[in-house]
């Protein structure tokens, strides 16, 4: 297995006078520019004594500084501590602290929050923005750095392999620790080595190849895994150049975005394609005319063929594949989605598997699955029959973490005896090797009659039903009570009787396709809509 950094190093010596990093409507930097920087901030990391395994935190929006940094800590042999920019500034600091970060890589404004006592093991903070320096706790040191920062530095094409000749290290180095909460009394920051980021690395190389010229857009947060792996790491170090938006995108700055940068790959989440089909794609194939047409085998095909050119013609025309992750997408929409034979794939993965744990090519991709697993990974079903009978997902293998820092009693409970990974997700695996999620233990509702539900399947249908924009099924003194946020159409006018009306109809059709123990008793309707966590997944907790 070759290590991540040597992967880049080539791309970066191969690509030096090639766009690599640009935000978007903003600066562009060359393999060259971001090797220049990254050799300066090397250096301050020598005037503070950032040592083996020291570890580094970043705190910031999505950026190209944000990229530049996190590589400059990985080559240095250090950790690098990807903190949400969401998390208020008193959790960032308590996470700097718990990680025992000596550099913090954060914006004026969070660093301006933040009270530098709470970090006792902080020497020093740079700011994403400028690469200026914020804190300093040695004032000579402080002074040094400011004066590296500030300088022009110059490096020529001939420079390039003295300039790229990093700290590779060993495949098992420690080199994220990535933290999936910010508040809890004992965080968990999910250990992942070399070796962890390698296996998806290569994977993805192999599986999704990079062609030079190749744009890809990064819209997911960078301190989770899904999008660090693969809207940055992966597709840079194989030679694309990565376009960050920095902030969360509407529809028009997305529909604008996608136009522009012509990506050859979509990263993407289930609602944001949902929310594309179901207010462009479905009401045109569901008008009366085109339905009497789509019953006809030959017309059918011309006007499914005709939909997926305009399609693709929406995403920028370059794109050869679609990969959706972090949530089951609904059943209706992935129907369409394979009826117009849009390139799409459904990935699976976790933090602590670096994210990837399976992962078919669209071409062979098996309709309702999430793949199979990844090279150098396990498998297993927790049940005595895995293709019929659902039991806990459990893997093993190269992406699989160390643990938890500082963490060893969750370490503990999230590995089995012989050594495999409890997800926590339930699912069954057919004969393929395809993984079929069937929901999360933790969201499973026991009925009162023994019976398992799993929320996430009876969401999926609600969610394709009309005037439904996300749905949340929660358990009620043994009832199923089903929560609905209104579609921005609707919450421009509030709740109705007509909207009242037609959440009946919808909950009277579910309950028609769903078993007895299924069978939903109400619909509340949720004016406000959900609260989200920065994956856009609804934040389940607050809703029980």
């Amino acid at each position: 297995m070759r290590h991540y950094l040597s992967i880049f190093q080539k791309s970066a010596r191969e690509n030096w006078d090639l766009p690599a990093l640009s935000d978007y409507q903003g600066k562009t930097y060359t393999f060259g520019e971001i090797a220049t920087q990254i050799s300066k901030i090397h250096d301050c990391y020598k005037v503070v004594g950032v040592e083996l395994g020291d570890r580094i935190a970043i705190a910031a929006k999505n950026c190209a500084h944000w990229a530049i940094s996190f590589v400059s800590i990985v080559s240095n042999r250090a950790v690098a501590v990807p903190i949400l920019a969401d998390f208020n500034p008193a959790d960032i600091a308590n996470l700097t602290a718990h990680s025992d970060s000596v550099i913090l890589f954060t914006d004026a404004k969070t660093w301006g929050a933040m009270s530098v006592d709470n970090m006792p093991s902080l020497r020093a903070a740079i700011s994403v923005e400028d690469f200026s320096l914020l804190y300093a706790a040695d004032k000579e040191q402080g002074e040094q750095i400011s004066a590296i920062l500030a300088a022009d530095k110059k490096v020529d094409v001939s420079m390039r392999e003295a300039i790229t000749d990093y700290k590779i290290g060993d495949l098992d180095d420690l080199a994220i620790i990535n933290y999936t909460s910010g508040t809890t009394s004992s965080p968990k920051g999910v250990m992942l080595t070399s070796r962890n980021l390698s296996s998806n690395i290569e994977f993805a190389l192999s599986h999704i190849p990079v062609q030079r010229g190749d744009q890809i857009m990064s819209m997911l947060p960078m301190a989770h895994m899904y999008g660090m792996a693969f809207e940055f790491l992966y597709p840079l170090f194989g030679g694309a150049r990565v376009f960050f938006l920095g902030k969360t995108p509407t529809p028009t700055l997305l529909l604008q975005a996608l136009g522009d940068i012509k990506p050859y790959l979509l990263i993407t989440v289930p609602l944001v394609l949902e929310k594309i089909f179901k207010n462009k794609v479905m009401p045109t194939l569901e008008k009366p005319a085109l339905k009497i047409l789509t019953s006809i085998p030959g017309v059918r095909n011309l006007i499914y063929a005709k939909v997926r050119k305009q399609l693709m013609g929406v995403f920028g025309g370059n794109l050869r594949s679609i990969v959706i992750g972090g949530a089951a997408i609904s059943r209706p929409v992935e129907e369409v989605m394979r009826k117009i034979k849009l390139p799409y794939t459904v990935g699976y993965g976790m933090t602590e598997c670096a994210p990837l744990i399976g992962y078919s090519p669209w071409q062979s991709f098996r309709l309702g699955s999430c793949g199979r697993a990844v090279t150098n990974v396990e498998v297993r079903i927790d049940s005595e029959d895995p293709r019929k009978k659902v039991g806990e997902i459990q893997v093993k293998g190269e992406n699989v973490m160390l643990g938890y820092y500082k963490n060893p009693e969750a370490t503990e409970a999230t590995f089995t005896e012989d050594g495999y990974l409890r997800t926590g997700d339930l699912g069954i695996i057919d004969k393929h090797g395809n993984i079929f999620i069937k929901g999360r233990s933790k969201c499973m509702i026991l009925s009162p009659n023994g019976q398992n539900i799993y929320p996430e399947e009876i969401e999926s249908k609600l969610n394709a039903m009309p005037r439904v924009a996300e749905s949340l099924i929660v358990d009620r003194g043994h009832l199923l009570v089903a929560l609905v946020a209104m579609t921005p159409e609707d919450q421009k006018i509030g709740v109705t009787e007509e909207l009242k009306a037609q959440m009946e109809e919808n909950r009277i059709e579910l309950n028609k396709a769903m078993p007895a123990y299924s069978k939903i008793s109400s619909i509340e309707i949720m004016e406000q809509g959900f609260e989200h966590t920065p994956k856009q997944s609804i934040k389940r907790f607050m809703y029980k």
